[in-house]
C-alpha cells in the first residue's frame, strides 16, 4: 500500500501543465489531491472532478487567500498532508526594461507565495505530527538565465528557502525538499518562444541542443519525482534540491 493512500495533498499551480501531472499522479498513489489555480475555471473543476478531490481556487500571493485555501482544504477532507507548491509566473524581459511591478509579482508570487503557502498550512501538519512540504523550483534558480532575472531570481530564492525549512521542521517530522525541473514540455514553453521570436517547436529543439540526453523533459518525468518526496516512508532527505534536467546542470563547465 502508498504511504499516501489516506493522506491529503494540496498542490498548486494544478489547472494545466506540470501541476496538473502532479495531481494525477498522486491522486492514482492514493492521496485525497485538492487542487489550486489562481482563479476558478472549467479546467480546474474538471481536474478535480477527474481525480475525485476539491478544487480550492485562489491567488498565493495573498498571504490571507492563503489561509483561505489550506482552511478549505481541511474542511473538505479531513486533514493536510502534503503541499506542494507549483505556481509559477513568469514573464522575461532585459533588465533595464522589465516593469518594476511586473517584476516584482514574479517575485511576489513564486517566492511569496510558497512563503505564504508554508505558513498556512503549518498549523494543520503541526496538528498531525508530520507533513511533506514539496517545492517546486527550476534549473534556473541554479545557473540563472538571460532576460529572467525576476524568475530566476525567485526559484534560486525557493532553494535557500526549502534549505532552511528543512532544518527548521524535520525535527518536527515536517520533511521539506524541492525539484527543479530543467526544461519540461509544458505551456510556460510558450513565453520562452514569444521572447526568442520562434515557433514553439524550434524553442523545444534549441533547448534540446544544449541537453545530455537529447531532449527536454515531460510533466510525468517530474511528477514522479514530487512523488518520491512526498513518500512518508522517506524521511531521510532533507532540505535537498532534486535536479530533473538531463543532465544539463552537469554538462556544463
Amino acid at each position: 500500500m502508498s504511504s499516501l493512500q489516506g493522506r491529503v495533498v494540496l498542490v498548486t499551480g494544478a489547472a494545466q501543465g506540470m501541476g496538473a501531472a502532479h495531481a494525477r499522479r498522486l491522486a492514482a498513489a492514493g492521496a485525497t489531491v485538492a487542487v489550486n489555480d489562481i482563479r476558478a475555471g472549467a479546467a480546474l473543476d474538471a481536474l478535480a472532478a477527474e481525480i475525485g478531490g476539491p478544487a480550492v481556487p485562489g491567488d498565493v500571493s495573498d498571504p490571507a487567500i492563503c489561509v483561505e485555501i489550506a482552511d478549505a482544504v481541511v474542511a473538505a477532507a479531513g486533514r493536510l498532508d502534503v503541499l506542494v507548491a507549483n505556481h509559477a509566473y513568469m514573464t522575461m524581459a532585459p533588465l533595464l526594461e522589465h516593469d518594476e511591478a511586473d517584476w516584482w509579482r514574479v517575485v511576489d508570487t513564486n517566492l511569496g507565495g510558497t512563503f505564504h503557502l508554508v505558513q498556512a498550512v503549518l498549523p494543520h501538519m503541526r496538528r498531525l505530527g508530520a507533513g511533506r512540504i514539496v517545492v517546486v523550483s527550476s534549473e534556473w534558480g541554479v545557473t540563472g538565465w538571460p532576460e529572467a532575472t525576476a524568475y530566476a531570481a525567485s526559484k534560486a530564492g525557493l532553494i535557500s528557502l526549502v534549505k532552511t525549512l528543512g532544518r527548521e521542521l524535520a525535527p518536527e517530522g515536517i520533511i521539506v525538499n524541492a525539484v527543479a525541473p530543467g526544461v519540461t514540455d509544458t505551456p510556460q514553453l510558450q513565453v520562452d518562444a514569444d521572447a526568442a521570436g520562434i515557433a514553439l517547436t524550434d524553442m523545444h529543439k534549441r533547448y534540446a541542443e544544449s541537453i545530455p540526453l537529447g531532449r527536454i523533459g515531460s510533466v510525468d518525468e517530474i511528477a514522479a519525482a514530487v512523488q518520491f518526496l512526498a513518500d512518508f516512508e522517506m524521511s531521510a532527505v532533507v532540505g535537498q534540491v532534486i535536479a530533473c534536467n538531463g543532465g544539463a546542470t552537469r554538462a556544463r563547465a
